[in-house]
């Protein structure tokens, strides 16, 4: 995904790619959300091999985004919504290192807006957030199957139990 003028890259990771992927892509001012690992020592991971937890990645999404249509700040606001900043290595059923918050900015400005949004959540909250903040490393993007996932399975288990009540709870389908 390429940055302008009308277009910013997030990359952020807050458990399962799955259902962050079909949270965000309800976003206006969203343009696309691909699922992925980063963060890790392995080149081009495989989901085989992120999954042991071993290799230091995380399941993360690259969103695209109109910062005309949708602040990053905005943005961040949704993604704290979606997933438990506060359990270290967990969200809900998944657990692994895999499967940690984080948010991997892309620039000095995604830096100061995310750490100013963690403090925010952190004080909404009041119990410590654990979401690391970090540098944007290389993206790998998730093999095919994994794109999308909701949308081609709606009636999956992890779908029907997880997914479809955190969009409903996030008031998006």
């Amino acid at each position: 995904m390429t940055e302008s003028r009308n277009r910013e890259v997030a990359t952020l990771g807050g458990g399962c790619f799955w259902c962050i992927q079909a949270v965000l892509k309800n976003v206006e001012g969203v343009l696309g959300v691909t699922s992925g690992y980063a963060g890790g020592e392995v080149p081009q991971p495989s989901y085989e091999q992120v999954c042991t937890g071993e290799t230091g990645h995380i399941e993360v999404v690259q969103v695209e985004f109109d910062p005309a249509r949708i602040s990053y700040r905005d943005l961040l606001g949704v993604f704290f919504r979606a997933h438990d900043p506060t359990t270290k290595d967990r969200q809900g059923a998944d657990v692994g290192p895999q499967y940690r918050s984080v948010v991997f900015f892309h620039s000095p400005v995604q830096q100061r807006v995310a750490s100013e949004v963690m403090k925010e959540v952190e004080n909404q909250l009041g119990k410590p957030v654990v979401t690391e903040l970090r540098p944007a490393p290389e993206f790998y993007r998730a093999e095919e199957y994994h794109q999308d996932y909701f949308e081609k399975n709606p009636y999956a288990g992890y779908c029907q139990a997880v997914i479809r009540p955190k969009l409903a709870g996030l008031g998006f389908r």
